[in-house]
């Protein structure tokens, strides 16, 4: 795989950056326009989502960083984006151009303040993993084998500056006004900046596996404050595959149903009693050891349930809330979904569309038991996501609509879904984390 020398850091050089593949995409398109008269307009779409993929997919690739975590974000919902952009950006969660060994050595001296050597007995300076925001690499002291986990050069420093470039895109592709979304860019903004701060990170390590130690077959890795930096983040090293690879494997329906079990289990403990959760719940961030167990990894995104947001939230998965207007509508205003200026007309609509919506989402929370495995479940989810995109009535609804809290949330949720649905798991019991409870 190709590897980077040098990573744009100043907000100049970064803007130049987006600037030659903004321009890429404009070349791009016209290129579709004329490819649209002489062939196929869908074939000729098709090529113009995959050409803008890659290059996009690229670009952000050479700047790292917050750009490309966005990407990431967005690739883990297929209704939001184009094929072509889905499987581009997937490729963000741990497969992404790694620094050159020479450059990583120097990121890895200044992370660990001074010459690794007085640290560990060798380090494999040829990254194991490479993802958005930082790499891994193998470290070895005495038998003892570590996992360092360094960021890229400028990534915390670039945040703000970065989100703010790609702001304008963001509003074109989704058609959206910069005042409506205001507020879930600061989210993005605030919990990336937790996310490059790796003292923090590990603190959450930390935290929550002792919270979680209990469950039955999770297993955290052992994370070290002496070897870590709040650009360096030192664990003890996890064997096993990634959840992605350990779908593709050959493990049985019982082994699976196991995995699955806990980590819906982990997810609900986490969201029903911490009232915190590991809020990047894609693939690569959990892996399966040898012993069936699930590891899980990476807490640089922890988002905390404020009980303002979580009792409304969650009431909401109760069918008896969902079917009756006169309790669903007071929930929707206390999660800002529903304007204090909507008419009686706008509020119908939207109780009505959140009866929908609320009935096919919240399936499991209906059952003692729930197959995950079923494909009409999550061929509803795709159907209902594709009709509220379509639907020009709740697009007309003026205002920004929903709690921030929402953002990180719904994709915590939907990424476990996600997980869920990947895995073929089922029957699972929904509320089995109650039993570990203390």
């Amino acid at each position: 795989m190709k590897t980077i020398d040098k990573i744009p850091t100043t907000k100049i050089q970064r803007a130049s950056k987006m600037l030659k593949f903004g321009t890429q995409v404009g070349a791009n398109y016209i290129k579709y326009f004329g490819d649209k008269l002489v062939s196929d307009p869908d074939m000729a779409k098709d090529r113009l989502n995959e050409a803008n993929a890659e290059d996009i997919y690229n670009g952000l690739s050479e700047l790292k960083g917050s750009a490309l975590k966005v990407a990431q974000m967005m690739s883990m919902d297929e209704e939001l984006l184009p094929k072509a952009f889905v499987e581009k950006f997937s490729l963000a969660q741990f497969s992404v151009p790694p620094l050159s060994p020479p450059l990583s050595k120097k990121v890895i001296s200044k992370g660990l303040g001074g010459d690794p050597k007085t640290k560990f007995d060798r380090i494999n300076y040829t990254s194991t993993y490479a993802a958005s925001i930082g790499q891994v690499h193998e470290a070895w002291r005495g038998d003892q084998k570590f996992a360092l986990k360094v960021q890229y050069p400028g990534v915390s420093e670039s945040i703000s500056s970065d989100l703010n470039l790609i702001k304008p895109f963001a509003l074109r592709m989704f058609n959206l006004k910069s005042a409506e979304v205001e507020e879930y860019f600061i989210e993005v903004n605030n919990k990336l900046q937790e996310e490059t701060d790796y003292e923090l990170e590990l603190d959450q390590l930390k935290e929550i596996s002792a919270a979680c130690k209990h469950i039955e077959g999770l297993v955290f890795p052992k994370g070290f404050t002496e070897y870590s930096s709040k650009y360096l983040l030192t664990m003890e090293w996890m064997d096993g595959l990634h959840l992605s690879e350990y779908t593709q494997s050959k493990a049985n329906i019982e082994e699976r149903n196991y995995i699955a079990q806990t980590l819906w289990d982990f997810f609900m403990y986490q969201i029903h009693v911490l009232q915190k959760v590991h809020a990047d719940p894609h693939p690569g961030n959990f892996l399966v050891s040898g012993n069936n167990e699930l590891i899980a990894l990476d807490f640089g995104c922890v988002k905390i349930l404020p009980q303002e947001f979580y009792d409304p939230y969650f009431e909401l998965t109760k069918i008896e809330n969902i079917i009756n207007p006169k309790k669903l509508l007071p929930l929707l205003d206390e999660l800002e979904m529903v304007l204090e200026e909507d008419s009686i007309v706008d509020k119908k609509l939207l109780t009505d569309t959140f009866k929908d919506v609320l009935s096919i989402l919240n399936q499991p929370f209906q059952f003692d038991l729930f197959d995950f495995s079923q494909p009409e479940f999550f061929n509803d989810l795709l159907k209902l996501g594709s009709t509220l995109k379509d639907d020009k009535r709740i697009r007309k609804l003026n205002g920004s609509r929903g709690s921030k809290h929402f953002l990180y949330v719904n994709r915590t949720l939907f990424g476990l879904l996600g997980l869920m649905n990947s895995l073929k798991a089922g029957p699972i019991k929904v509320m089995n984390y109650k039993k570990y409870e203390l």
